[in-house]
């Protein structure tokens, strides 16, 4: 079926902490492939595997050392063949995590140009620049990392000093970021699209997508500390020629079919200029990012919703709506929050005030239930259908996000999202692992909320999201229209759309209750009113 993920409803699993099969604390391939069935059974339609690939692991996989391999923690290409097999067996597609704006620092590229002497050929496939001031010794520009500190680290020299360079990396120290503006940068990601899609994935969720391209001179840049540091207008950030990129990436996918898709994790603002990454002839879909900022208010969240549907609809792509993955504060604590934290700023022992459980947990239902009437695609990560809530309480000893580091602690970073979730409550680590290892703690509430007890349970998190992918699919919502019924105003949402009538109560009281048979509900419904931060379906 081509153009599946106009409506799809697409599964995040984040390797590392998804299913562990050898025991050694980290998930595998193996684990992965194990669990697919219950992915099927949840009802969603497509895969998107986190990186994989050979890495020293300083940022979770996302500083790729070999493109077209798999790092051994993770297990083998067999493996992945494996994987992939099965998940087509179970009519599950195959979406692989591409990370192009950067290398690992242990890329046998990078060690090359580090070899190598300013000006040639190893270190044109990297951004290396000589230093300012009367020695060099100081950074070509004042670029921040995103992670905190410098954006550029020196390359020492000790027989030449005067000499020594400067390279630049706008995350970790250990991911140096490629020059795009060289054809062998760009010949090479070509041959990495072929030889995943050769192996028969069905598309690339595309890291940074919105960073490949400098600004030319690559001019100071003073941050606006109140904006997110993703999407800042800055020379780093959604230049022109990234587009390009996108447009020669695009013919190469269609080689292999016309259900071969692109999606770009693209941080800009405002919509409109984020649709043009979807535009026919670039990528398919793009993150919607703003749609998971919007606060928890009802003309906010519907403002979005009507503005998404207007920007990508004007290019004739899809709307995709998220509220959770692994660089955020997962929304069942997010949205337990009043008022709410910036999405990527982390939680941790010392986050004042702490989220309330739950007031978390039932919000977090009727967003869900919510976003997945919306037409579009919907993305979900792992565990937000168990009712996971953010782990605060991780010792700074075990937590390995750079952002933790780098800051020095001032911001927690993303380990509360990342720690591996529970598939048997009386199992060793919950299931995740046979021998109970984890490479981070799992606390002691995941027992109640593990896979196996809420499968069959009415009423719980698991079964809310089966029976919303069942409805949603049997209803087309992802291919439906919407139509507003309550006042733009109105801190209740109301919409009909494929056949059903949609109430959210964001208000701080109950509301009536739209007429009709309900056919799913957030949390309970009785006496003919909505509850407050309810969901409801209903059958017109």
């Amino acid at each position: 079926m081509t153009d599946w993920w106009r409506t799809a409803v697409i599964y995040q699993v984040y390797p590392r902490s998804f299913a562990d099969a050898s025991g050694d604390g980290m998930g595998d391939l193996a684990g992965i492939t194990s669990r697919l069935p219950e992915l099927a059974d949840l009802g969603v339609d497509a895969v998107w595997l986190s990186p994989f690939y050979r890495s020293p692991q300083n940022d979770a996989g996302y500083d790729v050392a070999d493109y077209c391999d798999v790092d051994p923690r993770f297990g083998t290409l067999a493996d992945f063949d494996a994987f992939a097999t099965r998940a087509r067996e179970l009519g599950l597609k195959v979406i692989v995590d591409l990370v192009p704006n950067h290398s690992s620092s242990e890329h046998a590229w990078f060690q090359a140009a580090l070899a190598a002497a300013p000006g040639s050929r190893e270190r044109a496939r990297y951004i290396f620049r000589d230093g300012r001031g009367e020695n060099g010794e100081f950074p070509p520009n004042n670029w921040q990392s995103v992670f905190g500190g410098d954006a550029w680290t020196r390359v020492e020299d000790p027989a030449a000093p005067q000499k020594a360079q400067w390279y630049l990396h706008l995350f970790d120290t250990s991911q140096p970021d490629f020059d795009w503006t060289n054809p062998e940068v760009r010949e090479m990601f070509r041959g990495v699209l072929r030889f995943w899609l050769d192996r028969g994935v069905d598309g690339f969720r595309v890291d940074v997508a919105h960073g490949l391209v400098k600004a030319a001179g690559l001019p100071d840049y003073e941050a606006d500390p109140g904006l997110t540091s993703h999407a800042a207008p800055a020379p780093y950030w959604a230049q022109d020629g990234v587009h390009e990129i996108y447009r020669d990436w695009h013919e190469v996918l269609a080689g292999y079919g016309p259900d071969r898709v692109l999606i770009g994790e693209a941080w800009v603002s405002p919509l409109e200029k984020l649709a043009l990454w979807v535009r026919p002839d670039e990528m398919q879909q793009t993150f919607n990012f703003g749609y998971m900022e919007t606060p928890w208010s009802a003309p906010a969240m519907r403002k979005t919703v009507d503005d998404s549907l207007a920007a990508f609809g004007g290019v004739g792509a899809p709307s995709t709506w998220v509220l959770s993955n692994h660089d955020v504060v997962r929304h069942a604590s997010r949205l337990g929050l009043t008022p709410q934290l910036p999405i990527t700023v982390g939680m941790g022992p010392r986050t004042e005030p702490k989220p309330d459980e739950a007031l978390g947990l039932r919000r977090a239902r009727a967003a869900t239930l919510f976003m997945l009437a919306l037409p579009g695609s919907a993305y979900l990560y792992q565990g937000e259908e168990l009712g996971l809530p953010e782990v605060i309480d991780l010792p700074d000893a075990v937590r390995e996000d750079p952002t933790f580091h780098r800051t020095h602690g001032e911001s927690y970073g993303r380990d509360g999202c990342r720690v591996p979730i529970p598939w048997e409550a009386d199992a060793p680590a919950y299931g995740f692992s046979p021998t109970g290892e984890s490479w981070l703690p799992q606390p002691d509430e995941w027992a109640r909320l593990a896979h196996d007890r809420q499968v069959g349970v009415e009423g719980s998190t698991l079964e809310m999201y089966r029976a919303a992918l069942r409805l949603r699919h049997e209803h087309g919502l992802g291919a439906g229209e919407l139509e507003w019924v309550s006042e733009p105003d109105s801190e209740v949402l109301v919409a009909r759309t494929s056949g059903l009538v949609v109430a959210t109560n964001v208000s701080d009281e109950p509301a009536p209750l739209p007429e009709g048979e309900i056919v799913l509900a957030s949390g309970p419904v009785a006496g003919g009113e909505l509850p407050v931060d309810t969901t409801v379906w209903i059958r017109a």
